[in-house]
């Protein structure tokens, strides 16, 4: 099943809120162009060692997206508090902005899911290069059920949403584009999802992404020891 949207060019035509599944709403241009531009110079400061960038590597093999954490570190497949499969440094702080931002965008889509406030304080920022991709996968190291949220910036992609019970169909491909905002959570929260691939080039120009920058905010339920 494809998004009913995702021919549209959304820099021409401003897209409302679309339901993607029970408890999945895509959000088009949800991010402003001065949120854009602030997202994005936050994500250069948080890229630059130590606890910056770094291509993660799973049971499986290396992942072709490189990927930061704020907050907790993520690793597969749990959370520490310093880089423990990287430079061991400490992960560098979750900011309480994008908290805000994560709880505006449940409000705007998926308001019967709210968490508490100050419930997020985890984020995972993605860098997909030319032909980077993200296998089908759920978020279920986190201990709370609070949504998550996704922020896009730079090229556009294919995101693939899928259902709890498994990686194969059916499924659901979205088109997220530069600002796009992605809320799931309820009975979509293990939903399993993935990004098959990316349109090299297709972001605007003058925000100077280069490939796509994934932000993915989450309430990791954890406390320290």
């Amino acid at each position: 099943m494809s998004d009913p949207n995702a021919d549209l060019d959304g820099a021409l035509f401003p897209l409302a809120a679309h339901r993607v599944a029970p408890g999945a709403v895509h959000l088009p241009g949800w991010l402003d162009e001065g949120r854009r531009r602030a997202l994005l110079a936050a994500c250069r400061g948080w890229a630059r060692a130590p606890a910056g960038l770094r291509t993660v590597r799973t049971p499986s093999g290396p992942m072709s997206v490189r990927q930061l954490s704020l907050g907790w570190h993520w690793y597969a497949y749990g959370y520490a508090r310093t880089v423990i499969d990287g430079d061991g440094a400490p992960v560098k702080p979750f900011p309480a902005w994008l908290g805000e931002w994560a709880e505006e965008a449940v409000a705007a889509g998926l308001p019967e899911e709210a968490p508490p406030a100050g419930a997020f304080d985890v984020a995972l920022v993605n860098h997909y290069g030319p032909g980077a991709r993200m296998g089908m996968h759920r978020d279920s190291d986190e201990r709370s059920p609070a949504p998550v949220v996704s922020f896009s910036l730079g090229d556009t992609c294919v995101f693939r949403f899928g259902t709890a019970e498994s990686r194969g169909r059916p499924w659901t491909d979205v088109t997220l584009r530069c600002g796009d905002a992605f809320v799931f959570g309820g009975p979509a929260r293990l939903a399993y999802h993935g990004v098959p691939r990316t349109l090299s080039g297709s972001g605007p120009p003058a925000l100077g992404v280069v490939g796509r920058l994934n932000i993915t905010v989450r309430a990791s339920g954890l406390a320290d020891p």
